[in-house]
This record gives structure tokens, C-alpha cells and sequence, in this order.
């Protein structure tokens, strides 16, 4: 350990004893930790059109679990997602949640048209930014990339809505070069491996397009492509008090610009506890796979999970991952669809002992939560559970995982911009009890 380290280790420890709050004091002031009550329920901070998320019902002042709700402008997302235009849903439902109804088969061409001539980046912001520069992070990546662009928009301080909607539209048709070229920037300098570019065909839906620059030849399956476009889909949005579209609300309040906007939501999205939860899916699944002899006994997989839940094994974290989730109760409608697809894919490409050993686990672990937690009914799974297995039969890699949601999650965080913009234009700032006392100012030379 170097001195500069000792001294860092040293005023960590006194950050750590300045920087305590009392527990009891959040009670007494009834303050709700994470904006949350101790249900777990949202603290209400604002109104919106853009989706609805329901978990529960509420009858006579009690809340009574039921299967979980996902509506993106009022259309369920099961019909979004079942009753798409073949693998042009991501088209479909961007368009929907930024223009608020759902496109005209003209529509959905003009839009589709509008994302494929924006997906292309300036040679140098791809040379300075993703080639030169590039990151380990590829959702850091994404984020000085959003932020780099604004030197090439001819008029940032024009916050009219036809200027914001077609920073918007820019910002949603890059993202995914930022993360596929930012990966492969990586994975050349950073993994030794070949460096491929490929560029967008103007001809595919957003999905092919990510599988086709991804790879390096290029090619895909039809239901490679049809899984993916469901995925994104189903991780465009989910209301408006989730970390990171909340902080998309909160800087656009500020009266600041899209740019600065989405790159706050990107680095909001990265933190494990919101974006990269399915990384810690597929880490722990593989933890398993390591460590139980026999993987069709569902007693040993029990008393596995057990160990994991008592933070003896996997990361000690004495959580299973992929399960429950802070709005529903019985059910996630995002898994659940989720994971009709990844039965779809597993049957294609010969996973189905993979897909045994995850319904397994969503057999077994949810009464041991329930159990855990003292709740009266079954812990559900939630969309983290399954996002992750599909990400690897499609041959992604991890470090686009997060990543990938970004790419789908920007829709849903465009809509949200333009909604705060259009009906509150009162600036975010909610009010914190302070606990600091009153000092008196010591001379330096009698200080201790």
C-alpha cells in the first residue's frame, strides 16, 4: 500500500464518522429512505401519461397483491410486444411513448426512416471518443459519447421542442453505435482481440442492427432477431419513479440540455443496484452450475440457495438475484414474457438443460424468500431473471448488458424529458432535515 493510499484509507474512516446519520432519527423526522415508505412503496413526486406499473390494488386502505401491470400510453405491453410488426416493436413502441399514440403504417416508416438516417456518428467523435479514448465501461462509453455530440448540434441553447425532439431522435438512433463500437474498442485495445466496425444498413430494424454490427459476420436468425426486438421492448420503460428516468426528470427541471439530460440517466442506469442487476443473475446462476454436483436435485439446489441467502456462498450479499422486485407481487409482466422467448431460443439453439436449471430455481427459491421475508404469498422473479440467459444465447457479451437496456431505456427517457418539459417547468428540489449543530471556529494552532 503506497502513502497516498494510507492517506486515502485514513479520511475514509473520517468521512465515514462525519458522514453517519443517526437510524432513529429517520423515524422521528418521518423521512422515507430512497423516497420509499417502509412497504417498500414510492413516495408520489409526480404525475404522468407515459406508462402505467401496478403490483398491487388497494382495497379499503389495505394493498392486496395481483399480477403485474405494464401499460406503455395505456397498451398493455403483452399486446405491444405479441402483436408487433414483425421485428420493428422497438420502432413501434419508441414511437409510441415519444409522440404518445401508436404509428400509422406511414408513421412507422417515416419514424423508422428518421432513426436509421441519424444512426451514423461524425468520423472523429468516433476516432477521438470511442477509438482513441476509448473505455473499460461501455455505459461510460455511451455517456461522454451523448455528451460529445452536443459539438456538433448547430444551436444547444435552442430548448424549443422541435430542436429537443430531434435531439432526441439523434440520441436514440446512436446509442447503439456508442455501445457496439465502444465494445469492440474494448475488446481490441483493452482484450487483444480483432477490431470490427461494422455500419448500420439503413434497411434493418433496430434490433438486426445491433446483432449484425455486433457480429463479425454479420448474420443472425430471424428468431435471434425476433427475441432481441421483444427485449428491448420490454425494457423501454417502466414509469417514471425508477432511479434513472427519475434523474432524467430531476436534470431537466434544471432547465439544462438533452445531452447532459440522458448522459445523467446513463450513469444512473449503470449502477448495479438499477441497470446491471442480470449481470449478477448469470454470475450467480454460473456460481451454481460450479458448485452443485447435481443439478436435477432440487433438495441440493435448495440447500445451496440456502447457503447463498445465509451469505456463505456465491457474493455474499445473502441475495438471490432475479428475484422480487419493488412494485409487483405476484407477478412481473416483463418476466413472464421474457421468458416465452427465451423458450423459443433455447429450443433453437439446443439450451433446454439451461432452461431446466433456471425453472428449477424459479420453483424452488421463491418459497424460501417468501419464507425469509415473512410474506403471505410467492416471491415472484423479475425481468433481470431471464434478460441475462437470453443476452447469452444471443452470444452477447456481458459488458453490453447494461448497456443494451440503456439502448432500449432511452424512448422511455425522451418521453419523460419532453413530459416535465411541457407540464411542470417548476425546478426539482425536494427538502432534507438537516442534523448538523451549531460550532464555534477554533484557531488553527489550537486544534487537536
Amino acid at each position: 500500500m503506497s502513502g497516498q493510499d494510507g492517506y486515502y484509507r485514513k479520511q475514509a474512516k473520517v468521512c465515514e464518522a462525519s458522514g453517519e446519520i443517526p437510524g432513529d432519527l429517520y423515524d422521528k423526522y418521518d423521512v422515507k429512505k430512497g423516497l420509499r415508505d417502509k412497504d417498500g412503496k414510492g413516495v408520489i413526486t409526480g404525475i404522468t401519461n407515459i406508462s402505467r406499473v401496478d403490483g398491487y390494488r388497494t382495497e379499503n386502505g389495505e394493498r392486496i397483491p395481483m399480477e403485474g401491470v405494464l401499460a406503455y400510453r395505456g397498451y398493455s405491453i403483452n399486446d405491444l410486444v405479441k402483436k408487433r410488426s414483425g421485428t420493428h416493436g422497438f420502432e413501434e413502441a419508441s414511437y409510441l411513448l415519444v409522440f404518445g399514440d401508436l404509428p400509422s403504417a406511414t408513421d412507422l416508416e417515416e419514424y423508422r426512416r428518421e432513426i436509421v438516417s441519424n444512426m451514423e456518428l461524425p468520423n472523429q467523435l468516433v476516432k477521438n471518443v470511442i477509438l482513441r479514448e476509448n473505455c473499460k465501461d461501455i455505459m461510460n462509453t455511451m455517456a461522454r459519447g451523448v455528451l460529445e455530440l452536443e459539438a456538433y448540434d448547430e444551436d444547444i441553447n435552442d430548448v424549443s421542442l422541435p430542436r429537443i425532439l430531434r435531439q432526441c431522435i439523434k440520441i436514440i438512433s446512436t446509442l447503439p453505435l456508442f455501445a457496439v463500437y465502444g465494445y469492440h474498442a474494448h475488446n481490441h485495445y483493452d482484450l487483444n482481440e480483432s477490431l470490427i466496425i461494422h455500419r448500420p444498413d439503413p434497411e434493418l430494424s433496430m434490433a438486426e442492427n445491433i446483432l449484425m454490427m455486433l457480429r463479425a459476420d454479420g448474420k443472425y436468425t430471424e428468431a435471434e432477431a425476433n427475441a432481441l426486438d421483444a427485449a428491448l421492448m420490454i425494457h423501454m420503460e417502466h414509469g417514471g419513479g425508477n432511479n434513472s428516468t427519475f434523474t432524467t426528470r430531476v436534470i431537466t427541471s434544471s432547465g439544462s440540455d438533452t445531452y447532459s439530460v440522458i448522459a445523467g440517466a446513463l450513469l444512473s442506469l449503470k449502477g448495479p443496484k438499477h441497470g446491471g442487476a442480470n449481470i449478477k443473475t448469470i454470475q450467480m446462476m454460473d456460481d451454481i452450475k460450479a458448485n452443485v454436483i447435481d443439478l436435477e436435485d432440487d433438495q441440493e439446489i435448495e440447500a445451496y440457495l440456502q447457503k447463498i441467502l445465509r451469505g456463505e456462498a456465491f457474493d455474499g450479499q445473502k441475495l438471490i438475484y432475479g428475484m422480487g422486485h419493488a412494485i409487483y407481487s405476484l407477478s412481473d409482466p416483463r418476466a413472464k414474457l421474457l421468458k416465452e422467448y427465451v423458450t423459443i431460443l433455447a429450443k433453437e439453439k439446443g439450451w433446454e438443460k439451461e432452461l431446466e436449471l433456471y425453472e428449477r430455481i424459479e420453483r424452488i427459491a421463491p418459497d424460501m424468500l417468501s419464507a425469509k421475508r415473512k410474506i403471505p404469498f410467492k416471491t415472484c422473479i423479475n425481468v433481470d431473471y431471464y434478460s441475462g440467459f437470453l443476452y447469452r444465447m444471443l452470444n452477447i457479451p456481458e459488458d453490453l448488458y447494461t448497456p443494451l437496456f440503456a439502448i432500449a431505456r432511452a424512448s422511455g427517457w425522451c418521453a419523460h424529458r419532453i413530459e416535465e418539459i411541457v407540464s411542470s417547468g417548476k425546478i426539482i428540489r425536494p427538502a432534507y432535515v438537516s442534523n448538523a449543530k451549531a460550532r464555534d471556529y477554533v484557531m488553527l494552532e489550537k486544534r487537536q
